[in-house]
């Protein structure tokens, strides 16, 4: 049986663009979309309530049918499933994505430098899901993800934009790797991999001078070295995607945010590690969802 693409729908126009571009990605994918909505839900909530519950149904039945007719206008290709659920929504989502290929939620796009706007609930489970989790702002259109038109205007008709895959080289996830190569690969997309690498300091007392300035091409060229060994493998297995080589020397979240301006996606990675402060996403992770003008894809890894 095959894995559905699951989006969160709750009636808000970041759930209803995430809701098209996961129903975007299952056909490409192959893949059925189930739609979920998690009805509101109190600790406190009596269980004899009929008459909130008969509302909250009728109002996620509302919901789930905006969203369907939606997605059935823009994608009717795609096998469509819905499903209500109760429970707060954090759990209930965490709870389809384990059994997802993955999970679509929305984020609203602010304007200038403030970026995303990612409430609690995704960041929560950004944090705690297992399977990879991606993040479409308000506004997301499938013109979006193509090349403009000879013309400059929007089309459809065109390629598909870089995949942008932020790569860490102290800790080069296979699960991350993986999931950029086939996101490129299911595009017919170009795959631009990123790594930021910080220059080392100085040697105390000297200052920043010509001894630093002359290690810099040194350690940048050895990084590159480093990144095309890791991608070799993988290249083998995707001989069909270009794959487009970047090292930067300064900090990775602005090198992520920079390289997704103009990208169809952006894939980072999220060490699932249980940290003594509990799940959460690291700080480039944050950055990259925080500011990236495209979907962010986050990959959980070992």
């Amino acid at each position: 049986m095959l894995l559905p693409v699951v989006a969160g729908v709750d009636g808000s126009a970041e759930s209803l663009a995430a809701a098209e571009w996961g129903a975007r990605e299952a056909v490409r994918r192959g893949r059925p979309l189930r739609l979920l909505h998690a009805r509101a839900w109190h600790p406190g909530q009596e269980a004899g309530s009929h008459l909130a519950t008969a509302a909250q149904r009728h109002l996620a039945r509302r919901t789930l049918r905006e969203a369907e007719e939606r997605v059935s206008r823009t994608n009717p290709a795609v096998t469509l499933k819905d499903e209500q659920v109760d429970g707060p929504a954090t759990t209930a989502l965490l709870r389809a994505a384990d059994g997802a290929e993955l999970l679509v939620l929305g984020s609203r796009g602010l304007s200038g430098f403030a970026g995303f706007l990612v409430g609690s609930v995704a960041l929560g489970v950004v944090a705690r899901a297992t399977r990879p989790v991606v993040l479409v702002r308000a506004g997301e259109e499938a013109a979006d993800e193509h090349l403009p038109a000879a013309d400059g205007s929007p089309s459809v008709r065109t390629g598909y934009r870089d995949v942008v895959l932020g790569l860490d080289l102290g800790d080069p996830s296979d699960e991350v790797i993986r999931f950029a190569f086939e996101a490129a690969a299911l595009r017919g997309a170009r795959l631009k991999v990123v790594h930021a690498w910080q220059p080392a300091s100085p040697l105390g007392g000297l200052g920043p001078g010509e001894i630093g300035l002359a290690e810099r091409p040194r350690q940048a060229e050895e990084w590159r070295g480093f990144l095309t060994a890791v991608l070799q493998v993988w290249r083998e297995k995707f001989p069909d995607v270009e794959v487009v080589e970047r090292v930067t020397a300064g900090r990775a979240r602005s090198a992520l945010v920079r390289a997704a301006s103009g990208a169809s996606l952006l894939v980072v990675g999220r060490r699932t590690t249980e940290r003594p402060a509990g799940p959460r996403t690291g700080p480039v992770t944050h950055a990259a969802i925080q500011h990236a003008g495209c979907p962010v894809a986050v990959v959980p890894h070992e």
